[in-house]
């Protein structure tokens, strides 16, 4: 039975349902992709890259959601690009998925946000440094939204069993746990791929997080760095360790992004990241 069925019951045995984000119903056999800029750097940018990717999800045949940011609060410096806001981030959201016919993400930093953003968001995200608190995660699982929760770098693979723990006390099921490396020393991540392996054992639903795996948090003093060649590299071994979904950041131009430009993948490069992806998946859990 593919993993992607199971769901965490911490009082009884796993239970086997179908999870359904916006109007997409995920196919268990393979994994989705969550893929977009970074950040809402304007109305048109979203748009832009909203078409390019669905015209690529369409030629590749991936099950695809739309991700951007309306606040990056997490910023290394407070003269940094943050985004539009809630309001206005959650309307261009929400728009893009009407007309689109996508499902869309975005993270949100606080209950209020969170049920601003339900109202026009098909998945909920909340960030790593915000994964424990628990008036947030009880917030997002009131929605009745799935909810994707990014693993604290802070985090071992076994401490989210608590959080998952809090998800069921607020009667969500659907939900998932993304991996985004672990704190390694000062200004550097490692992705632990028995992180993936171990965490579904527990009856996870498991997202991979290429794009953050690879940062270099501050590594450029006032910015944060990283080796975004890396992404595709470390997503290929996530694909074929098992997760059911793949977050990946793409940009027209990385080098011109206005936050995470180093760990962005060229929008010209991502449907051949795509493709490889899916053979990497076909040869490894392929039962032919």
């Amino acid at each position: 039975m593919p993993f992607a069925l199971f769901m965490l019951n911490l009082n009884g045995p796993f239970q086997f349902i179908m999870s359904q984000i916006g109007n997409l119903t995920l196919d268990p056999s393979a994994p989705f992709f969550i893929l977009g800029p970074c950040a809402l750097e304007s109305e048109e940018f979203a748009w832009q890259m909203a078409r390019s990717l669905k015209e690529i999800a369409e030629r590749t045949g991936i099950q695809f959601i739309f991700k951007a940011s309306y606040d990056k609060a997490n910023r290394t410096s407070v003269d940094s690009f943050r985004g539009p806001g809630v309001v206005e981030g959650c309307r261009i959201l929400g728009e893009i998925g009407k007309e689109l016919g996508l499902p869309v993400t975005t993270d949100i930093h606080t209950p209020a946000e969170a049920a601003i953003a339900a109202e026009t968001v098909d998945f909920l995200q909340i960030p790593a440094f915000l994964c424990r608190q628990t008036d947030l995660l009880e917030a997002c699982a009131k929605t009745g939204r799935p909810v994707n929760i990014k693993k604290g770098q802070f985090l071992a693979p076994w401490d989210v069993k608590p959080i998952a723990g809090k998800m069921k006390e607020f009667n969500c099921e659907n939900f998932y746990i993304t991996e985004r490396g672990s704190t390694f020393g000062y200004n550097n991540l490692v992705a632990d791929m028995r992180s993936l392996y171990w965490m579904r054992d527990m009856g996870m639903k498991v997202i991979f997080d290429a794009t953050h795996s690879v940062q270099r948090p501050g590594g450029e003093g006032g910015t944060t760095g990283g080796d975004g060649e890396l992404a595709p590299v470390l997503a290929r071994a996530a694909i074929a360790t098992g997760v059911d979904g793949v977050f990946m950041e793409t940009h027209l131009d990385p080098k011109k992004a206005f936050s995470d430009g180093p760990n962005q993948i060229p929008l010209t490069d991502i449907e051949a990241v795509l493709t490889r992806l899916l053979a990497v998946h076909h040869a490894a859990h392929s039962t032919d």
